[in-house]
């Protein structure tokens, strides 16, 4: 079931190398729908794509069969494959979910994380917080960048968990998150408080303070929808 693993569990990657052309156009697929290069509702017509993906039809097929099970896509009977809308109440359950999921993660790792654990918090800390001081007067150049340091910061956060369901589920909802985020970023630029609410939630899990780094935390992920509201960019 290799292409399960690539999609429904593998929606993370890490900066592998795919290992095939399904896994390449898969990815690239993933990351032009979270970046919005093909907008929500757009159909996504297998003939069109196939040559600005460069892989063909089965290939393609195949690709847009796992972003189903990512949630990125929805397939339509008869009628192929469109982007999955995006909506203020999907955002709203996404972030209540996210919540659930990764907070239980979250604690799980402080209860149980070990040195190596922490020294990989220590180290993801310190490369966002870099990203984060070019990202104030940058935003434009150093996004993806931050982007990139901001999944591995809270990938670290909650890899000491024990429970493999939490984490794979959470990598899903991680990648919704992005999408959503990216849409508040366009519509705005960063809030300047996001790298003192990392400081605050890092702190408090050096401490192993498990009620104050989880609420430190649930605070934080509520943050893109506070700004998609405020602005009112969905509906």
């Amino acid at each position: 079931m290799e292409s399960q693993n690539i999609g429904l569990w593998g929606a993370l990657d890490g900066g592998a190398e795919p290992r095939s052309q399904i896994e390449a156009a898969y990815r690239q697929l993933r990351e032009d729908i979270i970046g919005g290069r093909h907008a929500p509702g757009e159909r996504l017509r297998v003939e069109h794509l196939k040559d600005q993906y460069h892989v063909g039809a089965g290939t393609l097929r195949e690709a847009l069969a796992l972003l189903v099970s990512d949630s990125l896509v929805v397939s339509q009977s008869q009628r192929g494959f469109r982007v999955a809308p995006m909506s203020l109440a999907d955002i709203e359950d996404l972030t209540r979910t996210r919540t659930i999921m990764e907070c239980a993660a979250f604690r799980d790792s402080m209860q149980v994380g070990d040195d190596e654990w922490e020294a990989r918090v220590v180290s993801a800390y310190h490369k966002l917080s870099r990203a984060e001081e070019r990202l104030a007067t940058d935003a434009a150049n150093v996004f993806d960048e931050w982007e990139e340091r901001n999944r591995a910061f809270h990938d670290a956060l909650t890899s000491a968990s024990p429970s493999m369901w939490i984490k794979r589920f959470r990598v899903i909802l991680y990648q919704q998150a992005r999408r959503y985020r990216r849409l508040s970023a366009v519509s705005a630029t960063v809030p300047p408080n996001v790298h003192e609410e990392h400081r605050q939630i890092f702190e408090a899990a050096m401490k192993r303070d498990v009620d104050s780094a989880e609420r430190l935390l649930a605070q934080h992920i509520q943050l893109a929808l506070n700004v998609i509201k405020q602005r009112g960019v969905l509906k």
